[in-house]
């Protein structure tokens, strides 16, 4: 097995037996590569560090790139056992950058680094299992179950890269240089840079759903450029090149800086790139796993906010319209000289793929006509800020892949790097980061009159998130009052006379109950299972609107925008904090409540009655549980053996209402009657959803 030379499976052609063996094959690589590059660390210690604040430390990714296989099989209903549900949910949560990741240390009570890999190994033989008897037939597309196999697989190996970032910023005493991680021996003064003219034209991005590789649901859809004449530079800017900013003092000098980036400069004190050690002697150059002389003529590595600085100060020094180039720009460079794509390549073309060496190589090593590294080497910031495009739609098996990243603040890198394997070597894969973070990225610069996109705040325009946007947040609908105002008042009716200092709003969705709790409760944790209804409840906590659009008739939108000032709800929002989770797989810390709402909740759970005998767990003794449901049973989301109600028992109807007593009665009892609450949900201009939901309100009395 060549751990460093294999290809993301073409998914359209082949005998379904030999393609079922090459899926497996290619999982097996993947494990094990992804197992071989924390073998570079020195001790277990090194595991528990946190070199990068904002990052969580590798004993976490270590057991995350498991259990998504785990999660991700779930999701897709190829299987509904769990091998550990303690660390399911520990290991879930794995996209560094959203602002509502939990990172407090104090949460997290770390197992040991053997029960970790007791825990990978169960999950190889597993999926190595499901891989061999699960039912295959070609072409695999996003719709066939294998697409969850292969989701893990690509997955895991996105994590081999952003795991070796994180390796590189440990202290140098905890890690060591491995044969399978050599470093290029290649090295001394940079080529000159230049700009070379490259003919514009019409740019078509995004790829059908058909296409023959996995690919992410971003990169899926159509967008249309009509990009003009540019220049670009012949090669990636190197740390030579990139040593004129520093030396004329550029991390010091604001007018070169965007005001996010002079924050950025501020906070971090850098003066120099992550990647440099300032040393007596000189400036030396950290790898993964060793410390070396500079590599004047290696790409620097920076982040967006220093790529775009850089481009500033040479547009001032050169007199000319100096900048990163946009995703279509780099596109245009890239098809123009007919790079290989990977899977279809006999030999990378570039450093990528670990094909050639485990670090970065001279600039001028890989040619492409008169340009160097159009792949490879590094990845290459880009001035656009990731969206989706036009036919874009989320993935149900990871609705968080992308959407957390639609929100301007992502821009895009390309090309790839040196580690970048499987879909992250192919010519349509599409990542973004926040500007600040670190990759193994630099930039190659072009001078160009177009004037670039601003970006702006983008409209949400998935149909269902719309639709709770203007549930939650807009207008009355048939004299039927707010339902998420309305729940939260009962709520604070209940809470009266009883300590009010923790609340839980369980499927929080778009949070308007959650700020409604916040009026009298000191803190709120509002947690939904589907990241793009979070994404939106902070946005709202954080800035105090957001917009969406919603359908009048066929084709034709109509915009809004919610604002939390409008409801009152402004002055609270300090005190609520949205996470993204399973509410039948909650982490430790979600305990010690004195008021939980479930609202419309119950029946969406693949196991309700799991969750009904345990939430007292999380609930204090007193405490009040508030529950809403229409009771809708469905498939689609509760196997018929785990309906609460809707059922015959004893050849007798059994209805929700009694199976709840049923599963309370040991810890609860029921305050008042039950009662109906309406529902609206406005799908279009003449058409809603009237639900009447019944509410049922519980004391903790165990």
């Amino acid at each position: 097995m060549d751990l460093k030379n294999t290809k993301t499976p073409i998914l359209d052609q082949g005998d379904p037996d030999e393609k079922r063996e090459e899926i497996r094959q290619y999982f097996h690589a993947t494990y094990t590569l992804d197992e071989q590059l924390y073998e570079t660390l020195a001790s277990q210690q090194a595991f528990y560090l946190r070199p990068e604040p904002l990052r969580h430390p590798l004993i976490f990714y270590l057991g995350h790139t498991a259990v998504f296989y785990v999660n991700k099989l779930i999701a897709a209903k190829i299987t509904s056992q769990r091998i550990h549900p303690q660390f399911e949910s520990m290991f879930a949560i794995g996209v560094d950058e959203m602002s509502w990741d939990d990172l407090d240390d104090a949460h997290y009570d770390w197992p040991t680094l053997d029960e970790v890999k007791t825990y990978r190994n169960t999950v190889r033989k597993a999926v190595d299992e499901i891989i061999r008897s699960l039912p295959l037939a070609m072409p695999i597309h996003w719709e066939n179950p294998f697409w969850a196999i292969l989701m893990g697989i690509e997955h895991q190996r996105i994590h081999l890269e952003t795991s070796s970032v994180i390796i590189r910023r440990l202290p140098i005493e905890m890690v060591r240089q491995l044969p399978l991680w050599n470093v290029c021996p290649e090295s001394g003064e940079a080529p000159p840079n230049e700009l070379i003219p490259v003919a514009g034209g019409r740019v078509v991005l995004g790829k059908p759903r058909n296409h023959p590789l996995y690919g992410w649901d971003n990169e899926f859809g159509r967008q249309e450029n009509n990009v003009w004449d540019f220049a670009a530079g012949r090669c990636l800017v190197s740390n030579r090149e990139f040593l004129g900013f520093v030396e004329e003092k550029g991390y010091e000098q604001e007018q070169y800086w965007t005001h996010e980036g002079w924050k950025w400069v501020n906070f971090s004190k850098a003066r120099h790139p992550l990647f440099w050690i300032d040393s007596p002697g000189g400036y030396c150059f950290r790898t993964m796993a060793q410390i070396i002389d500079m590599p004047w003529n290696w790409p620097v590595e920076v982040n967006y906010l220093e790529a775009k600085a850089f481009c500033n100060w040479l547009a001032q020094t050169s007199g000319k319209s100096i900048r990163l180039p946009t995703e279509a720009e780099w596109r245009r460079l890239h098809d123009l000289h007919d790079v290989p794509d990977q899977p279809y390549w006999s030999k990378a073309p570039g450093n990528i793929n670990l094909e050639h060496w485990a670090s970065p190589c001279p600039v001028d090593r890989f040619p492409f006509g008169p340009f160097f590294d159009l792949i490879g080497n590094v990845w290459q910031w880009t001035e656009t800020p990731i969206t989706g495009f036009e036919g874009f739609q989320v993935h149900p098996y990871y609705d968080d892949f992308s959407t957390p990243t639609f929100d301007t603040q992502h821009n895009l890198i390309k090309g790839g790097s040196w580690i970048s394997t499987g879909n992250e070597a192919t010519r349509d894969c599409r990542y973004a980061f926040r500007r600040h973070f670190f990759q193994h990225a630099g930039l190659r610069y072009v001078e160009s009159d177009q004037p670039l996109s601003i970006p702006e705040a983008m409209y949400e325009t998935d149909a269902a998130v719309a639709q709770y946007c203007e549930s939650h947040y807009g207008g009355e609908y048939f004299k039927v009052p707010n339902f998420p105002a309305q729940c939260a008042a009962i709520c604070r009716n209940h809470a009266q006379n009883r300590p009010r200092l923790k609340a839980l709003d369980l499927g929080c969705a778009v949070g308007r109950a959650s700020f409604e709790l916040a009026k009298q409760f000191e803190h709120v944790t509002g947690i939904d299972f589907s990241a793009r209804f979070i994404r939106i409840a902070l946005q709202l906590k954080e800035k105090g609107n957001v917009y969406y659009e919603l359908v009048e008739e066929g084709d034709v939108v109509s915009y809004h925008e919610a604002r939390l000032s409008d409801a009152g709800l402004h002055s609270v929002a300090d005190r609520v904090d949205f996470v993204q989770g399973d509410a039948t797989n909650l982490k430790p810390q979600f305990t010690g409540y004195d008021l939980i709402l479930a609202a419309n909740l119950i029946d969406r759970l693949s196991n309700p009655k799991w969750f009904l005998e345990n939430i007292h767990e999380r609930l204090n003794v007193g405490g009040i549980l508030v529950i809403t449901s229409p009771y809708t049973w469905l498939e689609q989301f509760t196997r018929k053996d785990n309906w609460l109600g809707g059922i015959r028992k004893n050849g007798e109807p059994y209805m929700t209402l009694a199976a709840l007593e049923d599963a309370l009665s040991t810890h609860f009892t029921m305050l008042d009657a039950p009662i109906n609450v309406e529902f609206i949900l406005r799908e279009t201009r003449r058409k809603f959803q009237h639900t009447v939901a019944e509410l049922t309100a519980w004391k903790r009395t165990q």
